[in-house]
């Protein structure tokens, strides 16, 4: 009898400390913060109770004498399991979520720039109108193409000319706020959608990144792809929604317009587009109407 209890207690320290091995595995792959500091109070608590199984086995070892001992230790051994197949559950689970959250990643990101892809731009302008729809809020977008971006490319070769589109789109994204989003359109076309901007706060920014660009050094000079210091210019169609009078598509067809007539117009430059022209409403039927 005893030596079951003794064998029961021991199980479970032993179970406790492969519970730990989990815990471990989740630590060394999360980054410092919360959630770690989280499982490392998780890995603390179990460490607690294998010192207490411990304390446990000394005072009790090789004393149980009738089957109403082993109820302590079976306690034990079944709580030892319990801990090692939640640990080992919820290591896995967290392991899946960051795979799913990786991939997804992978999805909505243009591999090239490291910015939102087309994809998601599609998905987030639907849900960025519906917002302004619902609640009045304003909603800003830049489309952004870069000037004489094939020059570039016959002049110096792709691989520069992947260089200048990484180092723009780096510099847009680090350039606008937290919360506004930056899209590879296509090419070298990006999209910047500004929620809670509206048209002059839009052309203020604009500006700011048409002068700036122009002034600065997008990519430096590299004797082994035969490319020196490189600047590029950026024309920039600018359009604001108007929820009551056009869908989400035609935001970002305005906004196609006013950057083909900053291109026209000689290009480094921002053009801000038109509102969509108001539709008269529709003259209600009245009930004398109705009976003529």
């Amino acid at each position: 009898m005893s030596l079951l209890a003794d064998f029961l207690v021991l199980a479970g320290s032993l179970l406790l400390l492969l519970a730990l091995v989990p815990l471990g595995y989740m630590r060394r792959r999360l980054p410092p913060g919360a959630n770690r500091m989280a499982w490392m109070f998780l890995s603390g608590l179990i460490l607690l109770f294998f010192a207490g199984y411990l304390g446990y086995a000394v005072l009790a070892w090789n004393r149980a004498e009738h089957w109403a001992d082993l109820v302590v230790p079976a306690v034990f051994f079944f709580g030892a399991v319990f801990v090692l197949v939640v640990c080992w559950l919820s290591a896995k689970t967290a392991d899946d979520v960051m795979r799913l959250c990786h991939l997804e990643h992978e999805i909505i990101t243009d591999p090239l720039m490291g910015i939102y892809n087309r994809r998601h731009l599609d998905r987030c302008l639907r849900q960025e109108a519906t917002k302004s729809r619902r609640y009045g809020l304003p909603l800003s977008a830049m489309l952004i193409d870069v000037d004489h971006f094939k020059k570039v490319n016959d002049t110096y070769g792709h691989a520069v000319g992947d260089r200048v589109l990484q180092a723009l789109a780096q510099t847009i994204k680090g350039s606008v706020r937290d919360f506004d989003l930056v899209f590879r359109y296509g090419g070298e076309e990006l999209v910047v959608l500004l929620p809670y901007t509206e048209g002059q706060g839009a052309m203020v920014l604009a500006e700011r990144l048409c002068h700036w660009l122009a002034d600065r050094c997008l990519v430096g000079r590299d004797e082994q792809l035969g490319c020196p210091d490189l600047r590029v210019t950026i024309s920039i169609g600018v359009a604001t929604f108007v929820p009551t009078q056009e869908e989400e598509g035609q935001l970002m067809a305005r906004a196609d317009a006013a950057l083909y007539q900053a291109k026209q117009a000689g290009r480094n430059r921002v053009v801000y587009a038109a509102p969509p022209a108001a539709v008269p409403p529709r003259a209600a039927q009245t009930e004398a109407d109705a009976t003529d």
